[in-house]
């Protein structure tokens, strides 16, 4: 019998099925911090701060702001109506960036909409006459470009995380073959990833871009060296349709510093995990990243062949052969020493939930 192990995406099924997709409302990209002003009063802008004057001649129903190229708007950003002459001043996430769409939706059904305006340059978009037009035929209720198909023929699942602006990292058998492929990310929006997706079939890991904010990126762990015995928390959503769809944390230890069969490409661990944990964070009590989640060991198969059960047995990608793929593709991970007191289980669970997302994968 082969002992290979068991990889932690959850298969297409037979026939098509429903998972539990809703979520809060979309949570708006930037965090309101003042309130209206008058337009010829504002006060002095903060480095990390920008603001939306309406000088279109009227009143303005809603206001709205989001990363460039998200194909939604988000939620309604204005505490109430928006006056002409008036500003609002918005703090972007720290992982936002500088490009942001603008749109103000006025009291004659119009809408005054700025593009790809580079806020870190100017932070102030002020809308004119000119930018005035006929408001387009988006409704609230029609799905964004894009969107999941619920009557997709086969649809799969898996994990990932965030390891730079729009870039996700999961595994490969996660998303081979799909033809459509969402995250869910912390704040429960869903965004579509862009093809192609970069890939180390040997490594089973692949990057995606994802467009949108899908949330801040977690580090690498640059120092010191991994040790048999340390603790590691894994995160991630196993088997989503018959548990709930929050993400899960387990706990464990890194058993062995080699994978199945030697490989020296993973870890093997402790830290209980199932199918729908493929391409989950595995972090350290620092909360650093230092290792993806890829499989488990096939116990029935150990079983039939030995005659024995073979209990919790799992590995992860090692973070340093991830971060070297990262950089084979262009990117700059981020790394951080780990150092001095370790974090409770708790608080490595909170640093992983906002830059953890669930992958779907639609066939």
């Amino acid at each position: 019998m082969d002992p290979s192990p068991i990889r932690l995406a959850i298969p297409p099924a037979p026939a098509p099925r429903r998972f539990r997709l809703t979520a809060a409302p979309l949570a708006a990209a930037l965090a309101m911090t003042l309130a209206l002003q008058a337009g010829g009063a504002l006060a002095q802008q903060a480095q990390n701060r920008f603001q939306i004057v309406n000088r279109t001649g009227q009143d303005a129903s809603a206001v709205y702001a989001v990363r460039s190229g998200r194909p939604d708007w988000g939620n309604n950003l204005a505490p109430g109506p928006m006056p002409t002459e008036k500003a609002l001043t918005l703090r972007p996430d720290a992982e936002a960036g500088c490009r942001f769409d603008i749109r103000l939706v006025l009291a004659d059904g119009r809408e005054a909409v700025l593009r790809n305006q580079d806020i870190c340059a100017t932070p102030r978009a002020v809308l004119e006459p000119g930018a005035v037009r006929a408001a387009t035929a988006t409704a609230p209720t029609q799905p964004a470009p894009g969107a999941p198909n619920p009557r997709a023929r086969a649809v799969s699942s898996g994990s990932g995380f965030v390891v730079a602006t729009d870039r996700v990292l999961t595994n490969q058998h996660v998303v081979n073959g799909c033809d459509k492929i969402f995250v869910r990310t912390a704040d429960g929006r869903m965004l579509p990833a862009v093809p192609p997706a970069r890939v180390d079939a040997n490594l089973d890991l692949s990057l995606l871009v994802v467009p949108g904010n899908p949330g801040p990126a977690l580090p690498f762990r640059a120092q010191p060296e991994v040790r048999r015995g340390e603790g590691v928390i894994a995160y991630g959503f196993p088997l989503p349709g018959l548990l709930s769809s929050d993400p899960k944390l387990t706990r464990g230890e890194v058993n062995g510093l080699n994978g199945l069969g030697n490989n020296p490409g993973q870890y093997q661990i402790s830290a209980p995990v199932q199918p729908g944990n493929s391409g989950g964070p595995l972090l350290d009590l620092h909360g650093n990243i230092v290792g993806v989640v890829v499989s488990k060991l096939n116990a029935s198969a150990v079983s039939q062949r030995t005659g024995d059960i073979a209990q919790n047995i799992n590995f992860a990608v090692k973070g340093t052969a991830a971060v070297e793929f990262l950089r084979r593709a262009g990117l700059t991970p981020a790394t951080a020493d780990s150092g001095g007191t370790e974090r409770s289980a708790a608080d490595v669970g909170e640093i992983a939930n906002r830059s953890t997302v669930f992958i779907r994968c639609e066939r």
